[in-house]
């Protein structure tokens, strides 16, 4: 297989789906109106409800639900499994379930005056399961915060990144007060502060060479490198203590470590969140995501590029590596990891994602400027942006051969450049994947900071008024997260997230459902996904709660503390999350008969529905 026919096939079905399908089910199912006030029209407050542009709104919206996911799910799936079921997954997955779920919890919001998947849920389904969705959201939140911290605070000790990303803070902040201060254009301010974030983050490599000294290859940064490896030397590279990490020595088992230059990138990341967790949407966060997704789209159109010149010019670079399929049970494994469904769970962002659809609800539908909007802006985002970049991490791994994470990511991404821009740009290419990699993962935790404070305040806020506080609540919240973080388990850690990121898709498509068919509307489109995403992921969960045991024993027989305690918190929050969703999936199931019953209710007045 060649990367070549991957970006052919995605783009074709791509296309196919959203006329087919997407456009279907907006016409003829959801009716959007442009003439319908949407609720940041009603109740604009610069703050959270703000009419956007649905030029900014794309991006906007691409770049706060694009993270790790679509990254590392399809890079460590084809590690486990081939290539051939993440791209079957890729694929089905997006066109029968993410693009919709995405669109349709944007749009359940906008008929619902902005509110939130657990306050339409409070309406239609039950007070206690308003309750419930906030203890499954909160913590899963906590899970998607510990995950991607530990990924971001570990590349950024990759002394050619941070400049970058001290880049992006800054032009954010600055871009923010030239749109909405100074009133500047849109394109002249673009422009301005893409290229100087891109002149950073190509800077960082600058001199950087490779010299090979007997069998080893010698890395020699070049000024920019040497002032930031200069600094994690000073602040300290030596182990504090280490973890058992199933992924280590070829998945076979062993240790990891936690240093004090990694826990120092890890605070300059929560800083990075506390700013988008507590500025106005305008003045960091919305920016910020905004020239992320520039960042992200340019790696993605040059890597695609760099694939097809590739196929006809160097076959060899660009044609898979990877086996196409090793089994249903993936081999030499210390733990159990069958196809389904651990599959589902471990690609997650690039196919279908709780995020999506719960940041959708509580974000972007606050910034719809027209209904019309939510299908390019949500089903759009996910069908065209997310999936792609989901693809472009398959294309990546499959293409290196070897690798996980970042690494894998930076190295396909540097390969494909390289058949763009020739042999030398290599190293440039690769630090641009890594760069890529944090902005694409940074500008999501920022959001994921906001949402876990405002969920903090509404449910705990109602018992404790302090927690009301968004700064005592966001504290709280990266309190929590580096707990997660410095414990380890980091394997069961992401497929915890993904089982609770793809559990919180199914509650999302369990609420619309109801919603639709509280509005007397077709419910299939929503209906048959959830219960596949719901019975699949509690399954998921049951696996990863077997698997926690390894982690815990052997952390116990190797007398790691924190890391028992680690293990001892996954498997609470894996129970707890089993036991939220099972009691939202019953009382969902009841509220879906009762409405199906019900008689059919007049619309209110003022053509709301």
């Amino acid at each position: 297989m060649s990367a070549f026919w991957v970006i052919i096939i995605g783009i074709l079905v791509q296309l196919l789906i959203w006329n087919l399908y997407a456009k279907r089910v907006d016409r003829e199912i959801i009716q959007s109106d442009p003439k319908r006030a949407t609720p940041a029209r009603m109740y604009m407050d610069g703050v959270d409800f703000v009419p956007t542009s649905r030029n900014v709104l794309i991006g906007y919206h691409f770049k706060s639900i694009a993270a790790a996911g679509p990254i590392v799910g399809p890079i460590t799936a084809a590690g486990l499994w081939g290539w051939l079921p993440a791209l079957l997954w890729l694929i089905l997955g997006v066109s029968f379930i993410g693009w919709a779920s995405d669109y349709s919890a944007i749009m359940l919001s906008v008929r619902n005056d902005g509110n939130s998947l657990s306050a339409v849920a409070y309406r239609l389904i039950s007070p206690r399961t308003r309750t419930l969705l906030f203890v499954f959201i909160f913590f899963y939140l906590l899970l998607i915060a510990g995950a991607f911290v530990n990924l971001i605070a570990s590349v950024l000790l990759n002394p050619t990144v941070p400049l970058g990303i001290i880049a992006l803070a800054l032009m954010g902040l600055l871009m923010g007060q030239m749109l909405y201060r100074w009133k500047m254009d849109l394109v002249v301010v673009t422009a301005i502060t893409l290229i100087i974030t891109l002149v950073a983050i190509g800077v960082g490599p600058v001199g950087l060479q490779q010299v090979q000294e007997g069998n080893q290859v010698k890395t020699i940064q070049g000024p920019v490198g040497q002032l930031f490896d200069g600094l994690n030397a000073a602040i300290g590279k030596q182990a504090l203590y280490q973890y058992f990490d199933p992924t280590a020595q070829q998945f076979k088992g062993g240790t990891a470590s936690v240093t004090p230059a990694y826990i120092f990138w890890m605070l300059f990341t929560f800083v990075f969140c506390y700013l988008g967790a507590n500025l106005p949407i305008w003045r960091f966060a919305q920016p910020v995501n905004y020239l992320g997704f520039w960042i992200t789209a340019i790696v993605i159109v040059l890597s695609y590029l760099g694939g097809i010149v590739g196929f006809f010019t160097n076959p060899s670079a660009v044609s898979f590596k990877l086996p196409a399929f090793t089994g249903f049970v993936a081999p030499n494994r210390v733990d159990l990891q069958p196809l389904w469904p651990m599959l589902f769970v471990t690609i997650a962002c690039g196919a279908i994602s709780g995020w999506h659809a719960l940041f959708g609800s509580v974000g972007t539908a606050r910034q719809l400027e027209y209904e019309t909007d939510a299908l390019p802006v949500g089903g759009g985002a996910m069908l065209f942006g997310e999936n792609t970049l989901g693809l472009l991490s398959l294309i990546a791994i499959s293409i290196a051969g070897k690798g996980a994470g970042a690494a894998a990511f930076a190295s396909g991404v540097g390969t494909l450049l390289s058949q763009l821009f020739g042999p030398a740009f290599l190293p440039y290419g690769t630090a641009l994947g890594f760069a890529a990699f944090v902005v694409i993962v940074i500008t999501v935790v920022q959001l994921v900071f906001r949402l876990m404070r405002v969920t903090l305040g509404e449910w705990v806020g109602e018992i404790q008024p302090v927690f009301k506080n968004p700064h005592v609540a966001s504290l709280i919240s990266m309190a929590l997260a580096a707990l997660l973080v410095l414990t380890g388990t980091w394997i069961y850690l992401w497929q915890l997230f993904g089982a609770a990121n793809q559990l919180m898709a199914g509650l999302a498509l369990l609420i619309v459902t109801v919603w639709l068919v509280s509005e007397r509307r077709p419910a299939w489109y929503a209906g048959l996904p959830g219960v596949f995403m719901y019975v699949t992921t509690m399954a998921a969960i049951l696996v990863t709660l077997w698997n926690q045991r390894l982690a815990l024993q052997t952390s116990i027989a190797n007398n790691q503390p924190v890391a028992i305690l680690g293990s001892i918190v996954m498997l609470i929050l894996a129970a707890l999350l089993f036991i939220a969703a099972a009691f939202i999936g019953y009382e969902g199931w009841v509220a879906f008969n009762r409405w199906r019953a019900a008689p059919a209710r007049p619309a209110p007045a003022g053509g709301g529905e």
